[in-house]
Formats: structure tokens, C-alpha cells, sequence
């Protein structure tokens, strides 16, 4: 077993490399990941196109030796040439990872999965970069169907398929590019991340219940309340993350929580900590569906000695502890933009 090795405030330890491109890097995950690699010493070139991700959360980043915020879309034409790099680390983190945002957006995610993944892909090869996508499993086989007067995920013309769809096709070309041209290409699949920075209006869980109990709302929780999430600390999904980065692996690693807390757990959790008044409120909807998909954790521990350090009840008492502290979700400083490429008609 490789051993555990963190980066930036958490730990010591230099990263190997020096110069990295975060695709969705204004996005929830990607701004953690923009902090811990430039607090490590790696220069860093945050790219998003702003459609759901916020300048805002790496504002705090700005002036730091090191860093640019680059306003483009990854599967625009001519991006991916005027990204001059060189650079030895490619994290793909761009599209719409909030569920609120899917099913207004299926000709994005499909863009950004096919068009966006490729040319990601032929940044990292051109450098001779480490290349990683973050993939989305609750969008993978496996998932239980939905309800069939909504669609289930397994039609390619459903009404929720384009997300499924774009996950199966960015992770398929992953996996292709890396046969067909030896890249040092892997997928890391990531499950209920949460933590300080999250929107807590992504329709997501614990956000939406955050967002209810804060605003003083019923806090609603579907079916019964037994559906399980396995949430994963954002320090902790970080770690995974980076500890996949180093390696070479292409399988793709599962990174999430080895808890699975209900959803009225959750929620229960959620009001106690806020202190709000807000009653518990059980209602129809997708509470009714069977668990989804449970991380397989046991190559990530095994291969990149990764294990989640905070649990969910501690995660949920520094995310609260964290939007109190800043309920506008917005760090301070500015962003200085610098546009590449050319914008996707």
C-alpha cells in the first residue's frame, strides 16, 4: 500500500508537479483544489466559463504567486490551443455537477463531456501530463431506474439522460485514449462530496436541507427518509483526488464517504446544528427510490492508501460552522480575468 500523503496546510508534503490546469476549477470541489495545490507551491491555471460555477470562490486566491483565473469554456474552439501550459498535472472538473443544474443544461454536459474531455485530454498529452476526470457515479449503470413516467437513466432519449450519457461517454474516451496512446490518464468517480463553499441550492443533499433549515423552511425529506448517502468531507475528497493524481492508474477509483447516513439522519443532523425552529417534513418524491450506487473504496485504500479522515456528523459541524461565519458564501478579494480560446456557438 502506497502511503497516505496529503498536500498544501494539511500536510508537508511537496507534490510532483509544478504547474497544473483545473478545468471547473470556480466550481465547489475545484476551488478546494485550487487552494490546496497553490497553498502546496504549484502554479495553477483555474479554467471555468462561470455557466454554474462562481469567480467568487477562488476570488481568495487572487494576487497569490501562481495562480490565474482563466474565463473560457474548455469545449469552446481554440481553447485548448491558447492554453500554452506546459503543464504536468490536468484535473478535469468541468460541467454542471449540481442536479439543479442537469436538466437544464443537456446540450452543455454533453458538450463538455465529449468536446471539453477531448480536448483536456490533448492538453495533458501534449505536455506529457498526469491527466484525471472527475466523474459523476449517481450518472453511471447501476443506479437504480427512475420511475418510468419520468424516464429511466438507461434511455438515451429520456428526459434525464444526457447526464448518464455524458459521464458513460467521458469516461469511455478516457479509458480509449489511454489504450490507444498510453496517456497517463485515470477517472476518479465522486460521491456526495460536501463541505464549507457548497451551494446550498444545488438541490443535493445535505445542501437543500441546509438551505431550508437556515431560511427557517420545512425541511423536506423524500419517501420515508431511509434513502442512504454516502457524503464525503471536501478535505477528505481532496486528498483522494490528489493521492489518485500521483499515481497512473487508469481503473477508475472510487472516492467517497465509508458512511452512508438516511436522509432524516441527515436532516435531523442539520436542524440540531443550525438551531433552527423549522419543522421535519416527509413528502413524495425521490426518497421513494431505492439507495443509489455505494462507493467501492477498498482500491483507493489498498493502491493510494486513501482513507476519509472526518465523519459526517463532524463534516456537517464545520459546514455549518462555515456559512454562518460567511452565509453569503462569498470569499473576499477579486478576481482578474483573462479570456482564452474562442467561445462554442
Amino acid at each position: 500500500m502506497m502511503p497516505m500523503a496529503t498536500f498544501g496546510p494539511r500536510s508537508q508534503a511537496r507534490p510532483p508537479w509544478d504547474r497544473a490546469l483545473v478545468t471547473g476549477g470556480a466550481g465547489f470541489l475545484g476551488s478546494h483544489l485550487c487552494t490546496r495545490l497553490i497553498d502546496a507551491g504549484v502554479e495553477v491555471d483555474c479554467l471555468d466559463d462561470l455557466s454554474t460555477g462562481r469567480a467568487e470562490k477562488v476570488a481568495h486566491l487572487a494576487g497569490r504567486p501562481g495562480f490565474r483565473f482563466l474565463e473560457w469554456d474548455i469545449s469552446g474552439p481554440g481553447c485548448a490551443d491558447a492554453l500554452t501550459g506546459p503543464y504536468d498535472l490536468v484535473l478535469h472538473l468541468a460541467g454542471p455537477a449540481s442536479p439543479a443544474a442537469w436538466p437544464d443544461r443537456p446540450v452543455e454536459i454533453l458538450d463538455t463531456s465529449s468536446l471539453g474531455t477531448r480536448a483536456a485530454l490533448a492538453v495533458a498529452e501534449r505536455d506529457g501530463a498526469r491527466f484525471l476526470l472527475a466523474s459523476s457515479p449517481p450518472a453511471l449503470p447501476g443506479r437504480p431506474p427512475r420511475d418510468a413516467r419520468q424516464g429511466s437513466e438507461a434511455d438515451p432519449v429520456g428526459p434525464h439522460s444526457a447526464c448518464a450519457e455524458a459521464v458513460r461517454f467521458a469516461e469511455a474516451l478516457v479509458a480509449a485514449h489511454a489504450a490507444a496512446h498510453g496517456s497517463n490518464a485515470g477517472i476518479v468517480r465522486l460521491f456526495a462530496g460536501y463541505g464549507p463553499g457548497m451551494r446550498t441550492d444545488d438541490g443535493g443533499t445535505p445542501a437543500a436541507f441546509l438551505e431550508q433549515a437556515l431560511a427557517g423552511r420545512p425541511v423536506t425529506v423524500g419517501g420515508d427518509g431511509s434513502r442512504t448517502h454516502p457524503l464525503c468531507y471536501v478535505d477528505d475528497m481532496v486528498d483522494g483526488v490528489l493521492l489518485v493524481a500521483v499515481g497512473r492508474s487508469v481503473r477508475p477509483v472510487d472516492i467517497g464517504g465509508d458512511e452512508a447516513p438516511t436522509a432524516v439522519e441527515i436532516a435531523r443532523r442539520v436542524i440540531d446544528l443550525t438551531g433552527s425552529d423549522a419543522p421535519l417534513v416527509f413528502v413524495d418524491g425521490a426518497g421513494d427510490r431505492p439507495a443509489g450506487p455505494r462507493p467501492v473504496t477498498g482500491f483507493a485504500r489498498e493502491i493510494f492508501g486513501w482513507l476519509p479522515g472526518v465523519t459526517w456528523r463532524d463534516g456537517l459541524e464545520r459546514t455549518v460552522a462555515a456559512l454562518r461565519d460567511r452565509p453569503d458564501e462569498v470569499p473576499t478579494g477579486a478576481v482578474t480575468t483573462e479570456r482564452v480560446g474562442e467561445r462554442r456557438a
